[in-house]
């Protein structure tokens, strides 16, 4: 038996909702078409997973107020935590409320943009209007992208000018403390031409179980010769039912690269997409995942080539426990006429216990003769023999075990742009796998 797909909420809740923030014309009826279109679309088909009996609509409120934080002392400890020593370009969204923004003085003098979302469509409606899930993600997708744009409730949006170097990260944090809070997330991240930013998000929950949706989507355009480095830690709460999809566009001679730890305890749907449109470009995506209890996930990452001599990277290594189960699709697709590209991809899990299951999908999709592509793939338990090595030198079984598990997921946990991100992830996955 499948769940209502109903939406708790009318076209007309959608527009009041939309007016409460002052938001321009189009946006409303950009909103109002979406939800219309939700009625009629399907849900997605992620491959090997039937999500025809999870909840994706109905959720106990729409948006929820949250006190703010007038400076980063005021936040929750282990919210503290993660902010980088020094930091000065941060944004903090509790719940569904914008709690805090600072932006160097230097920066806003450049003529960054680091805001939340609605202030972003209310003052810079031209330039989010013009990339707002219009090249990346589009509202028409499927079910999911078409109530996302409807009900979005929160995000974040970063733009960096032509030629602007942002040497320090961009750190964004969205806290969750409240039970029923749903999140309906829209990150927009555009570098203009010769420009650089790393960005790099955490999703926190503070409290053990959510009753709410969580429907995120992340855009990110690097316009010609741009850099665009993404950093993500997600450990939302179990009884999240969650769908995320993050997509890059990477122009001529530009790059995307993502190092992403998805650590989240609630049924998940991610999707990853690299579209490598321009010559020269480059889109790099690491990933580390690790389930456990009776979680299911899906996790497809995906590289697009159109641009000659485009260069896309895949390594993914997910770690699964108890009774969970995680399927990992890669797919390198190089369109006709995308010369000289060259797709790689490695998708590695290790399962800890005999219920856990994970499943490997390396897909290699080539219409063009003179390219470079190959995969790796490989599932099953920890080398017997690495075991035996450690415990030959006096260390313990289950410490052995735990050093391979680290070193197993060191790629990707290394690859984090900010250190106290990097310590974050590394703490999830110790008291994931212990």
């Amino acid at each position: 038996m499948t769940v209502d797909t109903n939406v708790n909420m009318t076209e007309q809740e959608v527009r009041s909702f939309s007016a409460s923030n002052n938001e321009p014309e189009w946006f409303t009826e950009l909103r109002a078409a979406a939800f219309r279109n939700s009625e009629q679309l399907p849900l997605p088909k992620p491959d090997k997973t039937k999500i025809a009996n999870w909840n994706f609509t109905d959720f106990p409120v729409h948006n929820t107020e949250s006190a703010k934080f007038s400076t980063l002392e005021e936040l929750p400890e282990e919210v503290k935590a993660l902010v980088g020593t020094d930091q000065e370009n941060v944004y903090i969204q509790r719940n569904n409320t914008p709690a805090y923004t600072g932006l160097s003085e230097d920066l806003k003098s450049q003529g960054v943009v680091l805001t939340d979302i609605f202030t972003a469509v209310r003052e810079h409606g031209d330039l989010v209007r013009k990339y707002f899930m219009t090249e990346g993600v589009k509202p028409d997708e499927h079910k999911l992208t078409a109530l996302h744009a409807a009900l979005l409730n929160g995000g974040v949006f970063l733009y960096v000018p032509k030629n602007v170097v942002v040497e320090e990260p961009v750190q964004v944090i969205f806290v969750h403390d409240d039970v029923d809070a749903s999140l309906f997330n829209h990150v927009l991240i555009v570098a203009d031409t010769s420009s650089q930013v790393t960005y790099v998000e955490n999703y926190i929950s503070t409290i053990p179980q959510a009753n709410g949706l969580a429907n995120i989507v992340s855009e990110v355009i690097a316009e010609d010769n741009a850099k665009i480095t993404y950093g993500a830690v997600e450990v939302l709460a179990e009884g999240f039912t969650s769908y995320v999809n993050r997509r890059g566009l990477a122009k001529r001679d530009s790059s995307i690269e993502w190092a992403l730890g998805l650590m989240s305890d609630s049924n998940t749907i991610s999707e990853n997409t690299t579209l490598l449109k321009g010559d020269n470009s480059v889109g790099d995506t690491k990933t580390v995942v690790v389930g456990r209890g009776t979680q299911k996930q899906n996790f497809t990452t995906q590289v697009i080539h159109w641009g000659k001599n485009s260069d896309g990277q895949i390594l993914k290594h997910g770690v699964m426990k108890d009774s969970s189960s995680s399927i990992f699709n890669g797919i390198g697709k190089i369109e006709h006429g995308a010369t000289k590209a060259n797709a790689e991809q490695e998708s590695r899990v290790l399962m800890l216990s005999e219920r856990a299951r994970g499943d490997a999908n390396p897909i290699l999709l080539i219409d063009e003769d003179d390219v470079t592509a190959g995969h790796a793939a490989s599932v099953g338990r920890v080398d017997p023999l690495q075991l035996y090595y450690l415990m030959s030198r006096g260390i313990s079984k289950q410490e052995a075990e735990r050093l391979v598990i680290h070193g197993f997921l060191a790629p990707v946990v290394n690859a984090m742009p900010i250190d106290s991100v990097k310590r974050q992830l590394t703490e999830v996955i110790e008291r994931k796998v212990r």
